[in-house]
């Protein structure tokens, strides 16, 4: 079993800062991604990390103001949201998966709960 927490979310002005956290207990996973969701849209990848070498991609949408890394010994991985925008604004999942994948959210087999994220103009 793979179980994911995340953590972190909240209302913010734009232009302002959010870090989400996702903590994950179980079986070892190779790729973390986080993904958004607002409704009446499609999920969108926002980025993802191989846990194993820590290599990193990005939506267009968000490269140059997200951040993802990890913290090994927590098992975590965290989304540093920074220059927020309001179209920023979702319900943000972390999800998990065994392969090595991309920001295609149909190949993540564990997903958390999510949190939601407002960002206000």
């Amino acid at each position: 079993q793979v179980q994911l927490v995340e953590s972190g979310g909240g209302s913010v002005q734009a232009g302002g800062s959010l870090r989400l956290s996702c903590a994950a207990s179980g079986t070892t996973v190779m790729s973390v991604g986080w993904f958004r969701q607002t409704p009446g849209k499609e999920r969108e990848g926002v980025a993802r990390i191989w846990r194993w070498i820590g290599s990193t991609v990005y939506a267009d949408s968000v490269k140059g103001r997200f951040t993802i890394s990890q913290d090994n010994a927590q098992n975590t991985v965290y989304l540093q949201m920074d220059s927020l925008k309001p179209e920023d604004t979702a319900m943000y999942y972390c999800a998990a998966s065994h392969a090595a994948t991309g920001l295609g959210s149909k190949l993540y087999m564990y997903w958390g709960q999510g949190t939601q994220v407002t960002v206000s103009s």
